[in-house]
């Protein structure tokens, strides 16, 4: 099918993608949400963090080769993620006003120039996965079940933000085990940590969607939480917290840099949650991004401390 050019979506970055891409391309850079860089940046920071805090706990300097490998998949592999998402969500994304004008649910694409962009995709994240050792080679692929089954939940249960927690914090037991060759309790903390968060700010990114999803019979922890949303967000929020200073401390790495790099992360929870407004679904978008540079300067703090 011929894509439509010039449609962008209501929350897609800015500057937009699409205003230099050819209109050929422009619904494979939505399927992969390549205008919204957010996505990848939230499945990268994991992977950063864990791969950080083995080099702390070695005591040893950052491994970049690694770190740009972690780049280089998050985006691949968010975009196949994102890809088969619309794939099966084709017909309630028509029904949302947020995300009528996706590719697949606006037939702008046919579903069998999607299924191949998708395996394209997972082409280059396995091509990246076979640069790391074995047991990171045998354990990344148990993401890959949690991805296909996170699409199906928000029809039975208003949880699946944890599901899709359970994969977008994979890469913190991805990074340990591609520095260690082994997983250990810095890792497995920092992955429960890293669940939490996501469960946390996605129901904010939820808020946005709320009363199209009701209509459309979709469920999510935005609805569960209802008027008490903050106080449910705060709680996972400050779970995270706990869960990601456990990981420094298990990993010897809760001093310097780190821990002040920690104390910034959890001073920004603190901001979202004073300033989240369920009626303000711009507010909420805002707020959901900004989790990005949060993760940044605690990535960076790690990178800082492993350094010195």
């Amino acid at each position: 099918m011929n894509a439509s050019p010039g449609v962008s979506l209501p929350d897609a970055g800015r500057p937009n993608l699409l205003r230099h891409a050819p209109a050929g391309w422009q619904p494979y850079i939505q399927l992969a949400r390549l205008d919204r860089p957010i996505g990848w940046w939230l499945l990268l920071l994991p992977c950063w963090w864990s791969s950080l805090l083995a080099s702390n706990a070695q005591h040893a300097p950052p491994n970049l080769w690694h770190l740009v490998l972690f780049l280089i998949g998050a985006v691949a592999m968010r975009g196949a993620g994102t890809t088969y998402n619309d794939f099966l969500d084709r017909d309630i994304d028509a029904k949302v006003e947020r995300t009528r004008n996706r590719p697949l649910a606006a037939s702008r694409v046919s579903t069998r120039a999607a299924a191949l962009f998708l395996a394209a995709q997972i082409g280059i994240g396995l091509a990246v996965l076979l640069c790391f050792n074995r047991f990171t080679i045998a354990l990344a692929p148990v993401s890959l079940v949690i991805v296909a089954i996170y699409p199906l939940m928000k029809r039975v249960t208003f949880w699946p933000q944890t599901v899709l927690g359970l994969a977008f914090a994979f890469g913190a037991l991805v990074g340990w085990a591609a520095e260690m060759g082994s997983l250990a309790w810095p890792a497995l903390l920092l992955y429960a940590g890293g669940v939490a968060w996501t469960i946390g700010y996605d129901t904010i990114y939820a808020l946005q969607d709320m009363e199209d999803d009701l209509i459309a019979g979709v469920k999510s922890t935005a609805l569960r939480f209802g008027a008490r949303v903050r106080e449910g967000v705060g709680l996972f929020y400050a779970l995270a917290f706990v869960l990601i200073g456990a990981a420094l401390y298990a990993a010897g790495a809760l001093h310097g840099v780190a821990l002040l790099g920690w104390l910034c992360f959890g001073a920004h929870f603190v901001w979202q949650i004073s300033r989240l407004d369920p009626s303000n679904p711009t507010l909420a978008l805002k707020l959901f991004r900004s989790n990005r540079d949060a993760g940044l300067i605690f990535a960076a703090s790690l990178a800082v401390q492993a350094l010195l």
